[in-house]
């Protein structure tokens, strides 16, 4: 049985929130939000969808099947490995699957000289870590060397790649949010 009032409840405890700021950001009595929250009474669709995105949910979201059984440490079988000799890198997919997820992470290796697509700009952020040796970040006409250790973070406004411009390999651990490669 789907017990709506206990999952608006946890959403708003969570998100810090009281029953009287709740009721004040969706004009409802802080009464009516505590029968709801105890599953004595039931909202309407329409009283249910102001009061989900007044939590910063969609009813889509709410009524998702929760996966309580959703994989969180993953190993070496999951990795998924996509090798391109004539662009000189490998990329290694950390968690299958990433697209549903609201990052994506990756482990990209290039040789020297090697380098990765070009990646259109778009919604969200980059950020990578170099892992081993040193790579060059192109983002639109602009170049940035990062070096072992170093990181970099930006967002995606321009075609955007990178390249080993050194005579060793290099690594580079590189989240995407959301998911792009």
């Amino acid at each position: 049985m789907l017990e709506i009032g206990e999952k608006i409840k946890r959403r708003r405890v969570s998100l810090g929130l009281t029953q009287e700021e709740l009721a004040a950001r969706v004009e409802l009595s802080k009464g009516f939000i505590s029968q709801v929250e105890r599953d004595l009474t039931s909202p309407s669709i329409a009283t249910l969808t102001d009061i989900l995105e007044a939590l910063g949910m969609s009813l889509a979201d709410f009524f998702a099947q929760e996966d309580t059984n959703e994989k969180v440490v993953f190993g070496a079988d999951d990795v998924f490995v996509k090798e391109n000799e004539d662009a000189g890198h490998s990329i290694h997919w950390l968690i299958p699957n990433a697209q549903k997820n609201s990052l994506e992470p990756i482990l990209v290796t290039l040789q020297s000289g090697g380098k990765t697509w070009e990646q259109d700009p778009h919604e969200g952020e980059e950020f990578g870590y170099v892992l081993l040796g040193g790579i060059t970040l192109h983002i639109g006409g602009e170049t940035f060397k990062v070096r072992k250790g170093s990181s970099f973070c930006f967002k995606p406004t321009a075609v955007h790649y990178i390249s080993n411009d050194t005579k060793r390999e290099a690594k580079v651990l590189w989240v995407s949010t959301p998911p792009s490669f």
